[in-house]
């Protein structure tokens, strides 16, 4: 999760054309988030929306980037809701493809990284939330940070990089066949003192 100053915008904009900056989602994640929404209310709906915002730039030919809520955009799209309200970050309409992405590199409102863990060119960032990737190790970071093995935290894309720390760890297969134990051993790995670099780490102090 990102903290900016947002602007808010009165306009709902398509999330079929909202476009990505990042490269994948953990579709367990989405899925959970597909669930929360299904249960929900007309009214709870309609509040929902009202307090939640999505936030964007405002990039090249006037599309809208989102830098935060991937997950939620690719329920909600899968939900079959057509719009959202959105917050604009910043306008860098302005900005050709080249110079948009490398000031978007720079803040820190892009995550060119493959469901591999592997940096990217930009180009490979889908056009549409449809189009994300599934990185299980994703859906493995958030099930962390909800049970307690790592604190929320504003690091830009954190989640991610608790990702790429469960990557060198804990094998695909075993999020595959058995998240549950998975996120046993997440845990354990989050505690160690080789995790005291991430955002959000919260493990035992050394004692000197």
């Amino acid at each position: 999760m990102m903290s900016h100053f947002r602007t808010p915008t009165l306009t709902p904009v398509k999330i079929a054309d909202m476009r990505p900056t990042q490269i994948s989602v953990g579709m367990r994640e989405v899925e959970q988030k597909r669930k929360t929404w299904r249960e929900k209310s007309a009214k709870q709906r309609a509040d929902f929306f009202g307090k939640h915002m999505v936030p964007v730039i405002v990039g090249p030919k006037d599309k809208n980037y989102l830098i935060d809520h991937h997950h939620l955009a690719r329920a909600l799209h899968e939900e079959k809701v057509e719009w959202v309200l959105v917050q604009v970050v910043a306008d860098l309409s302005r900005l050709d493809k080249d110079a948009f992405w490398i000031f978007m590199d720079n803040r820190n409102w892009t995550h060119p990284y493959d469901a591999e863990g592997k940096r990217r060119d930009f180009d490979a960032i889908p056009k549409s939330v449809a189009e994300l990737a599934d990185d299980p190790y994703r859906s493995l970071s958030g099930e962390l940070r909800r049970v307690g093995g790592f604190a929320k935290d504003t690091t830009p894309f954190s989640e991610f990089l608790w990702a790429d720390y469960l990557r060198r760890r804990i094998k695909k297969s075993v999020i595959q066949t058995d998240f549950s134990g998975a996120v046993e051993k997440a845990l354990a790995f989050a505690k160690d003192k080789d995790a005291d670099f991430l955002p959000g780490w919260c493990g035992p102090s050394s004692v000197g």
